[in-house]
């Protein structure tokens, strides 16, 4: 299999450096706006530079791995199915919700699939915790609590693209709850604040965020989000049931350094970026999609997932701004 990286930033670097190893893609053509920078990695790992991203679908591919900016995921997920190929694009399909339902209708009738990057539904913690659920075993749910929590911030110039804390980082954990619980949300409160560097604030964005969501069957969840957490890279989801209780990320190099006299469990050096805590289930991912890109399995996370994961960040965003409970409904409307 031929595939093709458009973005050769740091996540396409590394999406790069994993292709390589994936069993089956037998050739990587990368592109990119910035032609020496895709210069440059192709020289750095053994691969091909296409001089334009035309240039690359003239060449012909089996399938292209969309990690350019955010702003041009849209244009550039429209333009692979205009050529008939296969997508795999990082989250968010676009910055706000027209943009993701254009893309939305036209996957919706298009042979090409697209599949969209929520790579924790392809990590072995959150896995294991919803097998456990739908066999029973920790009965109904009453509580979750989600947290994404950086260690350093992104540069100051990634804000104002970023589409803020809840569509860039906390949308992850709104996608998993939604796919690991299999209900959907009704309802959100949420808040934000700003005690870090100005930048966020001058970007209209928050350094620190938390929300209150309200599911279709009354289960409660917490979600909250922080790009300043000194102690490590914090990605974590508590389970609890009436029967029992998952912990998901709670391993040897979880960033929770105790106030007890004791701990029972060996820790490692934290981590430190998210590439480091999902580096398997980033494999995993794009493993999946060239079996979807073959026709070989069915698409694991469609653009119409990544649609409902945004309408939830849409209502905090709103409910953030507005400092009142915001209904699903509204915002679909």
């Amino acid at each position: 299999m031929k595939l093709g990286l458009i973005g050769t930033g740091r996540i396409g670097t590394f999406h790069a450096e994993t292709l390589k190893g994936v069993p089956g893609v037998h050739e990587v053509v990368v592109a990119d706006a910035d032609t020496a920078r895709a210069r440059e990695l192709a020289d750095k790992l053994g691969v091909r530079a296409a001089a334009t991203i035309e240039d690359m679908y003239a060449d012909g591919v089996d399938g292209v791995v969309i990690t350019a900016a955010t702003s041009a995921h849209a244009a550039l997920i429209h333009q692979a199915l205009d050529h008939g190929v296969p997508v795999f694009c990082e989250k968010p399909v676009a910055l706000d919700v027209p943009g993701t339902l254009s893309v939305v209708e036209r996957a919706a009738h298009s042979p090409a699939p697209v599949q969209i990057g929520f790579q924790r539904r392809f990590d072995a913690g959150y896995n294991a915790t919803r097998d456990a659920l739908r066999a029973g075993e920790l009965g109904w749910l009453h509580t979750l609590r989600a947290c994404t929590s950086d260690q350093t911030p992104p540069p100051a110039a990634y804000i104002p693209t970023s589409g803020g804390l809840f569509r860039d980082c906390s949308i992850h954990d709104f996608d998993i709850l939604r796919w690991l619980t299999g209900r959907e949300v009704v309802s959100v409160f949420a808040q934000g604040a700003n005690k870090g560097e100005p930048f966020f604030a001058d970007g209209d964005d928050v350094d620190t965020c938390a929300a209150l969501l309200r599911f279709d069957d009354d289960t409660l969840a917490t979600v909250t989000a922080t790009r300043y957490n000194g102690a490590g890279h914090d990605v974590r989801l508590e389970v609890c049931g009436s029967k029992g209780a998952r912990f998901v990320g709670l391993d040897d190099r979880a960033p929770m350094p105790t106030a007890e006299a004791t701990l029972s469990w060996q820790q490692a050096t934290p981590y430190a970026t998210f590439m480091e805590r999902f580096h398997a289930a980033y494999v995993t991912e794009l493993t999946a999609f060239t079996e979807v890109a073959a026709g070989r399995t069915e698409n694991p996370c469609p653009a119409a997932d990544a649609l409902e994961a945004l309408y939830i960040a849409e209502a905090c965003e709103r409910s953030r701004r507005t400092g009142e409970p915001v209904a699903l409904a509204d915002v679909r409307a």
